[in-house]
């Protein structure tokens, strides 16, 4: 009698011979559920950020000395620093319409003296920097200049700040253009909603281990717009009321 053949010898041999991979049918086998970085239905999967590896750091790279072994923030211990003469420049600008300039060029503006109020204000914030910033260290400042120039569409700000520390100024530099500018804002408000502060920026800075820093393109302070002249102060009279 002849022997039907079994199923397993029509299919290819029995299921233990099939080519990895091959289903019973002879087709591939389907992957399982994210072994081609899908999920069960077939959709890509991107791994997490926590998933993928980090990126080297660059070497020679700088490292975070605001932070601990641990990653938590710290105030960077300078006591091991020398004490040298430091000193860092600044720069921002408010841009406002051209009447708002018009107005501050005539030293016509409601609240008065707009420029002896912005510098004092620069000054003082340039003083308060270690208690704005926090891992900033509070420094004695030795000298703090706030200087204004007008252009024809804005009010260009630079601050110049020296100290003898351990530690630099560019952030009290940098605060001094800042609330500066605010302090702007603040007093021309009433003529113009639509000022804009922008540009803050450093500029120069001088002294301390890491050397000396000049911002390329930055035309020399004499060359931006033209002064604020003392008439438009109103010195003695004051803004109009």
């Amino acid at each position: 009698m002849r022997q039907r053949a079994r199923p397993s010898d029509r299919a290819g041999g029995p299921e233990g011979d099939r080519p990895a991979g091959a289903s019973a049918g002879g087709e591939p086998a389907p992957a399982a559920p994210g072994a081609r970085g899908e999920d069960a239905g077939g959709r890509r999967v991107v791994p997490s950020p926590a998933e993928e590896p980090a990126a080297p750091v660059p070497s020679g790279a700088p490292a975070w000395t605001h932070l601990d072994a641990a990653g938590r923030a710290q105030m960077v211990d300078t006591s091991g620093k020398a004490v040298t003469v430091r000193e860092a420049v600044a720069r921002g600008r408010v841009r406002m319409a051209p009447t708002t300039l018009a107005r501050l060029r005539a030293g016509d503006v409601p609240k008065g003296d707009v420029w002896a109020v912005a510098r004092v204000a620069g000054i003082l914030a340039a003083k308060e920097t270690g208690r704005l910033i926090p891992l900033c260290h509070p420094l004695p400042l030795d000298a703090v200049a706030v200087d204004f120039r007008l252009t024809q569409d804005a009010v260009e700000i630079q601050a110049t700040v020296r100290t003898a520390a351990r530690t630099g100024v560019e952030m009290e530099a940098l605060t001094a253009v800042a609330v500066a500018a605010l302090t702007l804002v603040d007093m021309c408000k009433a003529l113009d909603k639509g000022m804009v502060v922008e540009g803050i920026r450093l500029v120069r800075k001088t002294g301390g281990r890491s050397g000396d820093y000049w911002r390329a393109g930055e035309p020399p302070w004499e060359a931006v717009g033209e002064p604020v002249r003392p008439e438009a102060t109103r010195a003695e009279g004051g803004g109009s009321r």
